[in-house]
C-alpha cells in the first residue's frame, strides 16, 4: 500500500508538559524509550540507536529531527543502516482538561517492504503500541 500511515494513540491523565519532557529530555527518554548517546530537540539534529525485538535481530536506526513545535509536535526521519527505505515518525500531543492525547503517526512504512517481516506494518504497530500502552504508561505512573 502506498502512503499507508500507521497511527497509534492513547490518552493519559497527565498534562502535556510532562509527556513532552519524556519525549525530548535524553535523561527521561532512557527510562522508557531507547538509549541515545545524545538527543537535542531541534530540527536537523541527528541521532542513532540500536533497537529491535528482545528475541530478534537488532538494527542500527538512523534518525533526524524534521519538525518541532514546542510542547506539541516532534517528528523525525526513521531509517535503518544498510537497508533500503526511509520513513517519518511523528508524535503529537493534544491537551484538554488536564489530560493529554498522544498520537504517533509513522509514514513511509511501505518503503521497508522488501526488508522482511521485521519491517512489516504489524511489527511497527506492535512496537508503537508497546511504547504507548506499556513503557510510557509505566514511566508516567512512577
Amino acid at each position: 500500500m502506498k502512503n499507508d500511515v500507521l497511527t497509534v494513540e492513547r490518552t493519559y491523565d497527565v498534562p502535556a508538559d510532562r509527556i513532552w519532557l519524556a519525549l525530548t529530555d535524553n535523561n527521561e527518554l532512557k527510562k522508557w524509550f531507547f538509549v541515545f548517546k545524545d538527543f537535542k530537540p531541534k530540527p536537523g539534529f541527528k541521532f542513532d540507536f540500536m533497537g529491535g525485538p528482545d528475541e530478534g535481530p537488532h538494527f542500527l536506526h538512523l534518525c533526524e529531527i524534521s519538525q518541532l513545535i514546542e510542547g506539541k509536535k516532534l517528528a523525525y526521519t526513521w531509517r535503518y543502516d544498510g537497508y533500503p527505505g526511509n520513513s517519518e515518525v511523528c508524535w503529537e500531543l493534544f491537551e484538554k482538561d488536564g489530560q493529554t492525547r498522544v498520537v504517533i503517526s509513522h509514514s513511509g512504512l511501505e518503503s521497508f517492504a522488501e526488508n522482511g517481516k521485521d519491517f512489516s506494518k504489524e511489527s511497527f504497530k506492535g512496537g508503537w503500541s508497546y511504547f504507548l500502552n506499556d513503557a510510557l504508561k509505566r514511566y508516567l505512573e512512577e
